[in-house]
């Protein structure tokens, strides 16, 4: 059984879920949440060995959080199934709180050229920001690759079902006295058309979703 479980959101990411679940580290089981794609990804990743659970709700906090609920191991993983982020260094994210170390690991993203659009890295840039000046969060990024212990996370009751998600769980994990530390990542540009921060629509609706968790 593995000790650390890959929570992957998955919304028609057919073309990268083969290197993404084909590159996961010893120790780190993939567990894919299809939240409604109509490209096979569920099957797709089923036929690769997955762990296969499906959340109808729309929302990339809602994805998230049914496998938060459906994990088993004790340490969890998230990370964006587009292929932007190599599983192969899950496990320097993981380790830390495998160790006792921190409570909260996020990647903070070191992009190769092109990878992250520059108003997704302006967004990212004034949302850290904010926190820092709200919460008192010196983070450089909110890390779409991060790790957690399974049961602590829960028990944080987080509400946002949205892209409000990971701006919330640093938020209340801080709050709650959590040792929160980041370590590097590669970052380089996703398979397929991104349906998120790639767009200038996708990343408003991120940040209006962040703001909300902020207010």
């Amino acid at each position: 059984m593995a000790s650390v479980e890959v929570i992957l959101p998955v919304l028609d990411e057919a073309e990268a879920l083969p290197w993404v679940v084909g590159r996961m580290p010893a120790g780190h089981a993939a567990l894919v949440v299809d939240n409604g794609s109509t490209d096979g990804s569920a099957e797709i990743a089923c036929d690769l060995g997955a762990r296969v659970i499906s959340e109808p709700r729309r929302g990339f906090g809602a994805a998230c959080f049914a496998g938060l609920c459906a994990a088993t191991a004790p340490v969890v993983c998230f990370m964006d199934c587009d292929g932007s982020l190599d599983p192969a260094e899950l496990a320097r994210v993981s380790a830390p709180v495998a160790a006792g170390e921190a409570d909260l690991v996020l990647g903070a993203r070191l992009a190769e050229r092109g990878a992250w659009p520059l108003h997704a890295r302006l967004a990212n840039r004034a949302l850290t920001v904010e926190l820092r000046r709200r919460g008192g969060v010196a983070l450089r990024d909110l890390g779409p690759m991060r790790a957690a212990r399974r049961e602590p996370l829960l028990a944080l009751g987080l509400r946002d079902r949205r892209f409000g998600w990971p701006l919330e769980m640093v938020l209340r994990a801080a709050e709650a006295g959590w040792r929160l530390h980041e370590v590097g990542v590669s970052y380089r540009a996703r398979a397929g058309q991104s349906k998120v921060t790639g767009t200038v629509r996708g990343t408003a609706r991120t940040v209006r979703d962040m703001a909300a968790a902020l207010r």
